[in-house]
Parts: structure tokens; sequence; C-alpha cells
């Protein structure tokens, strides 16, 4: 099937104003664990319930992946990937750094994205080949080309299983970073941080680990403001890398050298370290 995004694009635009909604207007509700410090609210279910109802409408030939109830096989490769709520630890402490992230990938790649942050009246959008948007104005990467001028975001420290096998190299990372850039933020939430590198509030977001409705949309947004996003070893990143490192074009070569020297001085020279991430199987 050929997409037309001058169609599909409206109709995420409508999915994403209703999730915005319902984050902006309802309390989270209750919390249900999903396992070690991981919780999914009311919220949460809510707004995946209301946009895969509505997508399946509108979109009945697309597959569906919602981070908390996943979903079936689809046709052709190509389906929906949303967050509800990215950022719900945020959400629940009443910090308004969180936002819903919806993205259409086309096989292991990213084509179209919207994400709204609206505690921010942010509203992101991107589609293949078309440029990248906020609130309806082109947005551009900055133009940082020194990584000692550079603010990178990184994302969360794992939690769960392994986490203190996971976060040796978040952690070796995050020292490497303080000793070369300007300054280093976590924001807690990948939409923000990918929308923030396309936006050019920061240079570079590090997440060591890529889940599809984390950065399925963030990716193509980044992508279509003219940043690079790549995986560990540099190849452009797709729905199976390990990893989601966005950056202005100029620090990439840089950044990378950091990374494998943390990889290196916390795993050796065989790099012999634990997988970061497991993320699930898209619907074929």
């Amino acid at each position: 099937m050929t997409l037309d995004v001058r169609t599909i694009l409206p109709i995420a635009e409508q999915a994403v104003t209703i999730a915005a909604d319902i984050v902006r207007t309802r309390l989270p509700g209750a919390v249900t664990a999903k396992g070690d410090r991981d919780m999914a609210t009311e919220v949460d279910y809510a707004v995946e319930h209301a946009v895969r109802d509505f997508l399946t409408r509108e979109t009945p030939e697309i597959a569906f992946l919602g981070e908390e109830e996943g979903g079936p096989a689809g046709e052709e490769g190509q389906v929906w990937a949303l967050d509800p709520v990215d950022g719900t630890a945020n959400l629940l402490h009443g910090i308004p750094l969180c936002g819903v992230s919806l993205g259409l990938i086309d096989n292991d790649t990213s084509i179209l994205g919207v994400i709204d942050l609206p505690f921010l009246g942010s509203r992101y959008s991107a589609a293949h080949h078309r440029g990248a948007h906020l609130n309806g104005h082109p947005i551009h990467c900055g133009r940082t080309d020194d990584l000692t001028e550079a603010i990178v975001g990184i994302g969360d420290y794992a939690v769960g299983q392994a986490a203190d096998a996971r976060n040796r190299l978040r952690l070796a990372v995050t020292g490497e970073l303080a000793a070369r850039v300007q300054r280093v933020r976590m924001f807690g939430s990948a939409a923000v941080d990918l929308a923030w590198v396309a936006e050019g509030r920061i240079d570079a977001a590090i997440m060591l680990s890529n889940k599809p409705w984390d950065t399925a949309a963030g990716v193509l947004i980044a992508r279509e403001a003219g940043a690079v996003v790549v995986d560990l070893d540099g190849t452009p990143h797709t729905v199976n890398a390990q990893a989601t490192i966005a950056t202005t074009p100029a620090i990439l070569t840089d950044l990378l050298d950091l990374i494998a020297k943390a990889d290196k001085s916390t795993f050796g020279e065989d790099h012999s370290r634990p997988a970061l991430t497991n993320p699930p199987e898209l619907p074929q």
C-alpha cells in the first residue's frame, strides 16, 4: 500500500488531539505497577483506548502497537506506534515534561510522527521528506559544532531486570559527557528529548535503549529537522537499533567517539556488555 502523507498526517494529528485533551483534562487516576519502578496510570490506558479506536476506524488497513496493550498482527509491515503518555513518572509528580507520541512505521523505518506536549502547548509533526514543524511553523535542529558548547540530553537509567548491568554503560557515558559537554540534562521523556533536538533547544540526545512507541515519532521529527539519528555504531536508526542517538550533524563523530570510549572503558576491547534493550517485534 502506498501512503499519501497529505491524507495520513491530518489523521495522526486528530488522533493526538484526542489524546492530548485526555492528558490535559483528567487526573492521572489509579496507578498500575508494570514492574520495578515502572507504572501506568488510568490516563495511559484511556489515551491508548481512545487512539486505538479512532485509528482503527480511520485507517483499518494499518496495524496498531501501543505501549500498554501491544497490538495484533498487521499488513505489509506498516504500524502505528503509540506512547500514550511518554513521561508517566513526570505526569504523576506534576512535572510538565510529558506528552503523547504517535509514529507511523513502514517496515523498520519511521515515516510520520506527531508529538504533543500538552502542558507546554507544543505540537511537533513531520512526514517523510516534508520537513518538521512546531505548532505549524518549520523548525530546524541547532548548528552547534563543538562538543564543549553542546547541551546533551540523556535518557532515563534502566530499571527492572538486569538494571545494574545495563546502567553501567549509561553511567559511564554520563561521566564522559560531564567531562566534555557544556551541560548534561535528563528530562525523563524520549518524546521531549527528540522534539527538543529537532527544535534546537538541545544539541543531542542519547538514549541507550530503543522502544518503537518511545522513538517512532521523535526520530522522524528530528531527522526532518536536519538532525542525524543513528544507532551505537553510527548506522541509521531503525526500529531494530540498540540505541537512539539524535544529534546536530557537526558533533556526531565526536559524540560517537565519546560513547565508544565509555563502552571500551566499561566493558573492554570486546565490548562484552549486556543487551541494552530488547525491543518488541513489530506486527508483520
